[in-house]
């Protein structure tokens, strides 16, 4: 007769979180403003003005955006801020920097208004595999969040996950 096969893990109060099911829809977007650049390079400015005034921004309705300059151009700061202003009616977020930057601003937003109430006194397991593309950042800030409430913090699937923390209360 076979010994009845008992799942642990599912009977335990261990919680995993999976930053992946935080991840907000919307189409992700690199805005490069170097074809806004006299050769490339040099901002003249009655022409960038004029090319954000008469650009179509509702293309980015809904979207996140990271603003670039993909070449050496020396970019002052109120042209990044002038573009941001003009997007902001339709994006939902706006940031000076590559998708990585985009993505891990994005979380910051995401675990910085996470209520972990829920997560007090519990042995946490924090997914490291994801399909998105969550940031690495993303996870260090989940942990330090969790930190000061969770029993105990793992990483990885409960089947082998790697403990990185544990509340000596």
């Amino acid at each position: 007769m076979a010994d009845e096969i008992i799942n642990r893990v599912a009977n335990s109060k261990l919680v995993t979180i999976n930053l992946e099911d935080y991840y907000p829809q919307g189409q992700r977007v690199l805005f490069d403003i170097k074809d806004w650049l006299f050769e490339g390079f040099v901002l003249r400015e009655k022409d960038f003005r004029a090319q954000v005034s008469e650009f179509d921004w509702e293309q980015y309705h809904d979207a996140y955006v990271a603003l670039t300059c993909s070449t050496d151009a020396i970019i002052p700061g109120w042209a990044y801020m002038l573009i941001s202003l003009h997007l902001k009616p339709f994006a939902k977020k706006v940031v000076i920097g590559d998708l990585i930057t985009l993505e891990t601003s994005i979380y910051q937003d995401i675990i910085n208004n996470l209520d972990v109430a829920e997560f007090q006194d519990k042995p946490i397991i924090i997914k490291g595999c994801s399909k998105k593309p969550v940031p690495e950042n993303a996870y260090i800030m989940l942990a330090s969040k969790l930190q000061p409430v969770a029993k105990s913090i793992m990483y990885g699937e409960a089947c082998s996950s790697v403990p990185l923390y544990k509340n000596k209360r």
